[in-house]
């Protein structure tokens, strides 16, 4: 499990093809540091099991899946990624609850200075996740933990602060970009209650029908 919280941009050395899937090889300092074999990091938003620690970078594996899904299919070497290890249960929540399970992914319609160091950035978004985005609810696009500001065809707008568009892979990222995408785990479960709901009566989601199952 993560935040969302980006701790550094890791740079790709190499991906390596395997006869099933890829090795990425990172150079990253921060997260290096104190990472063991076996450890879980998030690289762009993708959860992947670190292999061969050493001082300064990592590898992990990444399977054939996973390169379909996500954007991790066309990263070359000098390529920029977002790292950040594992939550810790001592830690603080700062950003929402990522899985580092990507839905699927984006593309960059624009990236724009709004004044103050800010950026507002848009990204279109597949049909199928339209349904889990809500005004001021959360995303996370490329691992990074952000808040929908607005929302129109399937276009998912986000103010990019300062921080975060300094520390992150969004200070190379241009109109066109592929971006992963996971959506707040919290709305598929309640997608799933809901549909369970409405299976069991028969009937759609009512006032009524809260009061009756303890709402």
């Amino acid at each position: 499990m993560f935040t969302g919280l980006i701790e550094e941009a890791g740079t790709v050395e190499a991906m390596e093809p395997r006869p099933a899937g890829s090795r990425l090889r990172l150079r990253a300092s921060v997260v290096a540091a104190d990472l063991r074999e076996g450890d879980s990091v998030s690289v762009s938003g993708v959860c992947l099991t670190a292999v061969d620690v050493r001082a300064g970078g990592f590898s992990a594996d990444v399977a054939p899946e996973t390169l379909k899904r996500s954007s991790l299919g066309a990263l070359r070497a000098g390529s920029l990624v977002n790292l950040e290890r594992a939550l810790r249960p001592s830690s603080r929540l700062g950003g929402h609850i990522v899985q580092g399970h990507v839905d699927g992914t984006g593309t960059i319609e624009s990236l724009d200075r709004i004044g103050g160091g800010n950026w507002w950035l848009r990204v279109a978004v597949p049909a199928e996740l339209d349904r889990y985005l809500v005004f001021k609810g959360s995303i996370a696009i490329d691992g990074i933990s952000l808040t929908v500001a607005a929302i129109e065809n399937r276009v998912v707008s986000v103010t990019i602060i300062p921080h975060t568009y300094e520390n992150t892979t969004l200070r190379t990222r241009r109109a066109g970009d592929i971006v992963n995408i996971e959506t707040d785990v919290l709305a598929k479960y309640v997608e799933k209650m809901l549909g369970a709901l409405d299976l069991r009566g028969g009937r759609g989601l009512t006032e009524e029908r809260l009061r009756e199952e303890g709402w």
